[in-house]
């Protein structure tokens, strides 16, 4: 509960000043401040840097401050459980929808946000010569990994992340063992920047790859499988309110329904086009 302690401080204080002010279309409007509300997200949607670029909307147009908490999905989600959270940004589809039917959600449920893909990642070296052997097919580059025992480092920290990656070992049928395979227990960033240091090779969702790769001597080797399995789709979901009498189900509810607007949907759709060539993100809210 340290975490909603920390919250209603940053309510209080806030309390101190009673407005923010918003302006757009060359209209100036005066809006409440509201408070706080919790948002348990993962931290490769935080590496990517879009809640930094969003999210001062959200507070200018409906007076709510975020206190974002950046864990991988799995820790996410049980921040929900336990109460912790008032709304969650997520992406591991097939726990959000236990989720949401072991009735930790609230009456809205599960909604769509945005998607992009994983990538392999590795070194231009190549020791395993994934891109000579397996440049769109997962399955078989984790597999030349394995072979070659060249270093995997691995998230390992119950993300969405490091879920895919599990799923990936599962449908290629190995079970990856031994030194060469690194568990980190750490966020994408970090792993990016072990996965240089090692010269080794990881699974990075392609918008933290994007926002810090380019400080590393790695280069991407697998993508774009036309099978699926590197999708990676987001979510969002209000917690359940009745979790306890400090969730904030009115700003959860205010962040999920800007978050799927068509105007937030916009600019998500913009991010990281003009410093990257290609959006980080694409929306497709319903």
């Amino acid at each position: 509960m340290k975490k909603r302690i920390l919250a209603l401080v940053m309510v209080l204080a806030m309390a101190l000043s009673m407005t923010v002010v918003f302006t757009g279309c060359g209209n100036e409007e005066t809006v409440e401040a509201k408070g706080t509300i919790i948002l348990a997200t993962t931290t490769s949607t935080k590496d990517s840097g879009l809640l930094d670029a969003i999210l001062p909307e959200f507070t200018a147009e409906t007076g709510w401050e975020v206190d974002v908490v950046s864990v991988g999905s799995g820790e996410a989600m049980e921040m929900g459980m336990n109460g912790e959270a008032d709304v969650l940004l997520v992406h591991s589809p097939a726990s959000e929808a236990e989720y949401v039917e072991g009735g930790h959600a609230d009456e809205d449920g599960r909604m769509d946000v945005m998607y992009n893909d994983f990538v392999v990642i590795g070194p231009a070296e190549d020791p395993a010569d994934v891109t000579g052997q397996a440049p769109d097919d997962a399955l078989r580059a984790f597999a030349c990994i394995l072979q070659e025992g060249v270093p995997f480092i691995s998230r390992a920290d119950d993300s969405g992340t490091h879920k895919k990656e599990l799923s990936i070992w599962e449908k290629a049928e190995l079970t990856p063992a031994g030194d060469w395979y690194v568990e980190a227990a750490a966020g994408m960033g970090d792993v990016i920047t072990m996965t240089d240091e090692k010269a080794g090779y990881t699974l990075s969702d392609r918008a933290t790859w994007l926002n810090v790769g380019g400080n590393t001597a790695l280069q991407i080797v697998c993508e774009k499988d036309p099978s699926g399995v590197l999708n990676n789709q987001y979510g969002v979901i209000c917690v359940n309110p009745e979790k306890n009498e400090n969730i904030n189900n009115e700003g959860a509810k205010a962040f999920q329904e800007w978050i799927v607007s068509e105007a937030t949907q916009a600019l998500i759709g913009e991010y990281g086009a003009e410093e990257y060539g290609e959006p980080l993100f694409i929306p497709n809210a319903q």
